[in-house]
């Protein structure tokens, strides 16, 4: 049951990203940084995807997933339809693994200790679709902001 509402989640709000990037008018603004906004709307949808494939389909779904975090940040000037592919086989991968994992599972601690302490699995995704809406919003804000 738990699984569904967070797969159900995940897929929303990962479309919504898809959603937002496709808005951005010049899609050199992806890149765009100003004053105190140190994270452009590129590299934080490189983060999320980066974040969910690494902590749901490398560790959970066994995707052989490899995160590179400090490109999450770095690469610039990817092109818009590479962002949205990213963001669609990160949907695909979310509705392959969380299907298959199982409810009592979730109860389960987390394979990794990512905070100060072990968690258990459905917290922690709770948490990474949390972590995913703080980092949508700031991207909705960059699109208003900084894509004139």
């Amino acid at each position: 049951m738990i699984t569904e509402s967070i797969r159900s989640l995940f897929n929303r709000d990962l479309n919504k990203l898809k959603t937002e990037i496709e808005a951005y008018q010049n899609e050199e603004n992806l890149w765009k940084i100003d004053k105190n906004i140190s994270n452009s709307a590129g590299n934080l949808t490189l983060h999320l995807v980066g974040n969910i494939n690494h902590f749901i389909g490398a560790q959970l779904g066994n995707t052989g997933y490899i995160r590179h975090r400090e490109l999450e940040f770095s690469l610039k000037d990817i092109p818009k339809a590479e962002l949205i592919e990213k963001i669609e086989a990160t949907i695909t991968m979310i509705d392959t693994v969380l299907p298959q994992l199982p409810e009592e599972d979730l109860k389960k601690e987390y394979p990794l200790v990512v905070f100060e302490s072990a968690m258990t699995t459905d917290y922690f995704l709770i948490h990474l679709v949390a972590h995913l809406d703080y980092h949508l919003g700031q991207i909705n804000y960059h699109r208003r902001l900084l894509d004139i």
